[in-house]
């Protein structure tokens, strides 16, 4: 039987971290879809087409699945932190209240027209439709970050206590909402949306066009693999450095706010100078994988970079170590790893993009059979990625639910067992991994399946008739 307060942290981790997969699909295809919307009305080519009712499906799929449990996660702040939802509820409650109301309703309303009303609507209002459901799911984003962002640097607020129990007020709505923090996670979770999808979409890609260029299988839709491994490829050539860039500006804006998760980060304990920034390291000894110290490490790091990232472009910046903090520190070896591995993959997205960008440019995009299987290696390292950067964010943040205000063990329902939260965390872990077995299942058979094809497309833009042709449906001879 676990402690009901470590038993609720886990249960709400897993269940955060399977439903982060969803909306990430959903977030990151939006532009794509919009961008494959506008070129099929455009230049009304077959492959556009394609390449929307294909990814359309995986939109969907992703939009149902992560509405459900994105439900259970919303349940869970009465029934595992009540304690949490009463005392912050007033400022909490708000964004999430409005992200169901406004961007989950837009991007809903609109969902039926853009899957299902293509062919009973005009271009325009079919257009209007893809617009809509993306800015429904980038909005949706929007109200959830505020809430987390303020979690982390909270602002525009007072306490006061009612009835023997101490209460988050909201003062100053603008200050909270906008608190420093949101405008830092929105720019990055989009971006590495984005990523995510195209190093899907370029895996996906990579692996039919390696079987037609390389191994000599015979593909109908090369056209449109072909097509979708370039655009996948120009997103990721953004996207890639674009994160690194705002990555570092982020780090930077960690270390000022909350620099007790920045030294975990660094596994800085004693306070120090001139700290280096491993981009790839390994313990000396076993006991440095569970308790990492910046200075007993090896590996390739940049000399003073932690520093440098730190102060904003000193190397010989000094870094307040762990011991210096009144609270106890966060579990430093899964956040040191954690971010290791987040920054690691993030080098290796920049080298892949300029790696396909240069085999696109000297023309062998198709031939090169070891970038295809570097991109099919890499299509879902992008969803990894995302995922050990939550757990930097939310653990590094421990052992505070509410930055300096409120401990995580002060949120947890009073009246909890560690039986029933024990049970519930079983429960969710069978049931999630089913949920997550079922969806790879769907996803996998769309993709088998593959685009459309042209006896599947729409029939009814027709090219109008000219002078010098016959109207459609009439014979020449007629």
């Amino acid at each position: 039987m676990m402690d009901p307060v470590i038993a609720s942290r886990a249960q709400f981790a897993l269940t955060t971290m399977v439903h982060i997969i969803f909306p990430v699909m959903s977030m990151g295809l939006a532009p794509f879809l919009i961008y494959f919307t506008w070129k099929d009305i455009r230049t009304g080519k077959p492959v556009y087409e394609q390449l929307r009712r294909f990814w359309t499906k995986i939109f969907a799929i992703s939009f149902v699945v992560g509405t459900v449990t994105g439900i259970v996660l919303e349940f869970e702040f009465g029934t595992n932190f009540a304690a949490f939802s009463t005392a912050a509820g007033e400022l909490f409650g708000g964004p999430l209240a409005v992200e169901g109301m406004m961007a989950f309703m837009l991007e809903a309303t609109f969902l039926g027209i853009f899957v299902f009303g293509r062919d009973r609507v005009g271009d325009k209002l079919y257009f209007i439709s893809s617009v809509a459901v993306g800015l429904g799911t980038w909005l949706s984003a929007v109200w959830i970050l505020i809430a987390n962002s303020w979690m982390q640097t909270p602002r525009g607020y007072e306490l006061a206590s009612e009835g023997g129990q101490t209460v988050v007020h909201l003062v100053d709505p603008i200050a909270a909402y906008l608190n420093p923090r949101f405008g830092y996670m929105y720019v990055h979770m989009q971006n590495a949306a984005i990523e995510s999808v195209a190093l899907f979409m370029a895996g996906v890609a990579a692996y039919y066009v390696f079987r037609h260029h390389v191994w000599g299988f015979d593909h109908d839709n090369i056209d449109f693999w072909e097509t979708t491994l370039k655009i996948a490829l120009i997103a990721l050539l953004i996207t890639a450095p674009l994160q690194a860039f705002h990555g570092d500006m982020y780090g930077r804006h960690v270390a000022e706010t909350q620099p007790q998760k920045f030294a975990a980060m660094e596994a800085v304990w004693e306070t120090d100078s001139y700290v280096p920034e491993y981009i790839v390291a390994a313990p000396t000894n076993l006991d440095s994988i569970t308790d990492p110290r910046a200075k007993e490490l090896f590996g390739i790091g940049i000399p003073g970079g932690a520093s440098w990232l730190a102060s904003g472009g000193d190397p010989t910046a000094e870094i307040t170590g762990l011991n210096e903090f009144d609270t106890e520190a966060p579990p430093v070896a899964i956040v040191f790893w954690a971010f290791r591995a987040m920054v690691g993959m993030g080098f290796w997205f920049i080298l892949l993009s300029f790696w396909g960008g240069y085999r696109w440019y000297k023309g062998e995009l198709f031939e090169d059979g070891l970038l295809h299987k570097a991109l099919m290696g890499s299509s879902l390292l992008g969803i990894v990625a995302v995922e050990l950067g939550w757990v930097v964010t939310e653990v590094g943040r421990q052992p505070w639910v509410i930055q300096g205000v409120m401990k995580t063990s002060e949120g947890v329902s009073p009246g909890l067992t560690g039986l029933e939260a024990t049970a519930t965390f079983a429960g969710f872990v069978g049931l999630y991994s089913a949920l997550l077995i079922l969806y790879g299942y769907v996803v996998a058979r769309i993709i088998r399946n593959g685009p459309p094809g042209g006896d599947d497309l729409r029939t009814n833009r027709e090219p109008s008739p000219t002078p010098e042709s016959p109207a459609v449906g009439v014979a020449d001879d007629d």
